[in-house]
């Protein structure tokens, strides 16, 4: 290879190094295209200049306090898309959290929307619930959906009513702390 290709060579190299390590290389120009973790769910924007990414090298242990309903009843929970988001975004650059890194604890207003159908539809007098299908997706992704055993009582909720593999906590609180002391970071919705 002559000189002045190796030149041209290395520069373009360089250059693309230095986007992929800054985040700013176009899609166009070979970056990965995932598809999403949460098919139908989580929706996100195209990349386009993003400064800050996510980063591969980082374990994301997350921990999702979920307490407000949705506007209405017959709508997903927006706190549970905001996971599917999350999810669909790290996988966009091919990261996968491990199994348990990601835990929504459901309390407060929030907490009909891990019951049954049934239960669901009685309480909020919706024809049923539209949150199970995302917290079944949300589960075979390896997130771990639970709810506090304290709202279920105030919303009088057994947990034999509760959707499939739905985790019932002592309480929301106490999740909350000992996983931030474990170093979960929390998000809020």
């Amino acid at each position: 290879m002559n000189s002045f290709l190796l030149k041209r060579f290395m520069r373009l190299r360089t250059i693309i190094t230095l986007s992929i390590g800054l985040g700013i290389l176009p899609t166009t120009l070979g970056a990965k295209t995932a598809s999403p973790r949460i098919a139908g769910y989580g929706s996100i924007a195209p990349l386009t200049g993003a400064e800050t990414r996510a980063e591969p090298g980082l374990r994301y242990r997350l921990v999702f306090s979920v307490t407000k309903a949705a506007a209405t009843p017959d709508k997903v929970n927006p706190s549970l898309d905001k996971v599917a988001r999350l999810l669909n975004l790290l996988g966009r650059d091919n990261i996968r959290p491990t199994p348990g890194d990601i835990v929504v604890i459901v309390q407060g207003a929030a907490t009909p929307i891990v019951a049954n159908s049934e239960v669901y539809s009685g309480s909020t007098k919706a024809t049923s619930n539209p949150n199970l299908e995302l917290i079944a997706k949300l589960r075979e992704a390896g997130v771990i959906v639970a709810v506090c055993s304290q709202a279920l009582h105030a919303n009088r909720i057994s947990a034999e009513e509760l959707a499939p593999a739905v985790r019932v906590d002592l309480s929301a609180m106490t999740t909350l702390a000992a996983l931030q002391l474990r170093g979960w970071a929390l998000i809020p919705d």
